[in-house]
């Protein structure tokens, strides 16, 4: 099958970019998507260009919520051009020809992944980044409290919590990872 081939390609593939089509069945938070493709290929996508609160953050379940109303069940178009180390197509998602992932960080339910910046479109990234900073000063979704800590933040603090000996008090850097969404 073309489409088992393309999911399976290296990198050589993935620079040539690819398009899936298919129905979501499932979330597992506000920026990662299963979506089944030809009744039975069911591919993990992680949304490209956004990082949405973890499930154990403020607004993790109402960004979750919000994906959720807008897609499931629903057929998207992915536009993924990579796959991140856990094997997940990294794509942007495409619901009615709207941009899903912009969807989020409009309504305050995801921050523009900025360290990914680079791999997006200039148009893309210069939307992502007037919808992020629009969504701030509107303090909606995640904006409406002050101090969030971004979820790659989150994340390397839980790992540096979980690395340290108990009666450790240095801390470590809250810089964003490279390499591959997380």
């Amino acid at each position: 099958r073309v489409l088992g081939f393309l999911l399976s390609c290296s990198v050589s593939c993935a620079a040539l970019g690819a398009e899936i089509v298919g129905r979501v069945t499932g979330l597992a938070d506000g920026d990662t998507i299963t979506v089944l493709v030809d009744g039975h290929d069911m591919v993990k996508v992680r949304l490209a260009g956004i990082d949405a609160p973890e499930k154990a953050q403020p607004f993790g379940a109402a960004s979750k919520k919000h994906l959720s109303d807008r897609v499931f069940g629903r057929t998207v178009t992915v536009e993924w051009m990579k796959r991140d180390k856990y094997g997940r197509v990294i794509g942007r998602v495409l619901l009615d020809g709207d941009d899903v992932c912009l969807e989020q960080v409009r309504a305050g339910l995801a921050w523009h992944y900025k360290a990914y910046a680079k791999e997006q479109a200039k148009t893309q990234r210069l939307a992502y980044s007037a919808a992020e900073e629009q969504a701030r000063l509107d303090k909606v979704g995640l904006w409406s409290l002050p101090n969030q800590v971004p979820p790659w933040e989150f994340r390397h603090r839980g790992s540096d919590h979980m690395n340290k000996a108990p009666c450790s008090t240095t801390s470590g850097s809250t810089s964003a990872r490279t390499g591959s969404h997380v």
